[in-house]
């Protein structure tokens, strides 16, 4: 039970994300949506009726307009984040917006200045972060379990593509258009440019990357060194043509945290992490249970409580996110021009 009634969302777009998003926020006490909005009216009905959704709206304005809508959640392609991020803020709207945030840096504190002055909220959505999972690893390592970070990796990959940077699926796929902010650094990366984020606990100071491209132009792979003003060194890969993986490895002076740092937790309920706390090759690793459930039904709730309070929000912060948007950037400018590019 809560004690306050449920943030009432509208969604922008009627994208496979947005159909998760919903039915993970089915039946939340916290969190209901309301209402959405599509590029035709004829679209919007029938995603409407497929989600169990009480409104819909023949456009992204309407669903700004609906005086029953309190927060939007943004699933629309990566390049129109900001866009109507920006305009859902002018509108009075909190915004709840898909990873990546934007398309950089200059949009990411574009998009928050305009949260602020109108008094609304942003934040970037990453399902991940709420999840206990999550959260122990935050437990952890602001307990010093595994003393300073010396190093850590994080990748993440899927297969839409073959190896030879052929598409797997139908090339209209906006993971693989260039113009929508496509390629496997704006979409898996981002997740493990996150965690890395996350971890550390600040923004690198300069990144090294390598990318091989598909055949409809954006990056299929990338792998990516950073460098941290404590020392830290990183590496971050994602894929678009491997076999599902998700993990991370976080190495410290006085031990190590494995994770997958997953969105959701399988059905059975649990997630797990192994932690070392020690030096030696012969100290083993101990595997932590915790619960878990849909990330989307975590994230939503743990905005709703934002909303509503003004605290509780587990996911990424205002620094954190604008940081993960200068990070991708350059990175995706050292894989493009080579050689290390400094975060100003």
């Amino acid at each position: 039970m809560t004690d306050f009634p449920p943030v009432r969302y509208g969604i922008l777009g009627a994208a496979n994300i947005a159909r998760q998003f919903t039915r993970g926020v089915a039946g939340s006490s916290q969190a209901q949506v309301v209402c959405v909005g599509s590029r035709g009216a004829d679209k919007a009905a029938a995603f409407a009726a497929e989600c169990g959704i009480p409104r819909s709206h023949g456009s992204y304005e309407a669903v700004l307009a609906d005086p029953e809508v309190e927060a939007v959640y943004i699933p629309l392609p990566n390049d129109k984040h900001a866009e109507w991020a920006i305009k859902a803020a002018a509108a009075g709207k909190h915004i709840l917006s898909e990873k990546p945030l934007c398309m950089g840096g200059a949009e990411a504190v574009a998009m928050f200045t305009a949260a602020k002055t109108h008094g609304v909220h942003l934040r970037e959505a990453y399902p991940y972060m709420s999840q206990p999972q999550t959260l122990r690893v935050r437990e952890l390592m602001a307990s010093g379990a595994v003393g300073k970070v010396q190093t850590m990796s994080a990748a993440f990959g899927f297969s839409i593509a073959n190896a030879d940077g052929t598409p797997k699926v139908d090339p209209a796929n906006i993971r693989l258009v260039p113009a929508r902010g496509g390629g496997a650094l704006l979409d898996a990366g981002t997740y493990a440019m996150s965690f890395v984020r996350l971890v550390v606990g600040e923004r690198p100071t300069r990144v090294n990357a390598i990318a091989r491209n598909t055949t409809t132009g954006v990056d299929l792979t990338v792998a990516a060194t950073l460098e941290f003003p404590s020392g830290t060194l990183a590496q971050i890969t994602c894929s678009m043509a491997s076999s599902f993986h998700r993990n991370a490895t976080i190495i410290g002076d006085a031990g190590i945290i494995e994770t997958t740092y997953s969105n959701h937790a399988p059905a059975e309920g649990k997630l797990s992490l192994r932690v070392k706390r020690g030096i030696p090759n012969t100290t083993a690793f101990e595997t932590e249970e915790v619960d878990g459930a849909d990330g989307f039904r975590l994230e939503a709730e743990s905005f709703a409580r934002l909303v509503r309070t003004g605290t509780g929000w587990n996911g990424a912060t205002e620094a954190e996110s604008v940081d993960i948007a200068l990070a991708l950037a350059a990175i995706a400018k050292s894989a493009r021009d080579g050689g290390w590019v400094s975060l100003g």
